[in-house]
């Protein structure tokens, strides 16, 4: 095998977001990691949703684009 073709292997202590560490191993520069997201509070694991203010993004790109409700209401009344 080639000399220096793999990366360095060593311990790595993670920190969980509720508190909880592991000692795990890692190719990371880093003796410790934090994360902040993991099962205890990710969507896909418990099972909450997160709603979006589709309205708010919706106005959002109306003024962006300089459109507004009665640019849409114009148009109806012509045709």
């Amino acid at each position: 095998m080639k000399k220096d073709l793999h990366p360095e292997y060593n311990e790595v202590t993670v920190q969980l977001a509720d508190g909880t560490t592991m000692t795990t191993r890692s190719t990371m520069d880093k003796d410790e990691h934090e994360t902040e997201v993991d099962s205890t509070n990710h969507p896909f694991y418990t099972g909450r949703r997160q709603f979006v203010d589709t309205a708010g993004r919706v106005e959002k790109f109306n003024q962006r684009y300089g459109l507004n409700d009665d640019d849409d209401e114009e148009e109806d009344e012509e045709e």
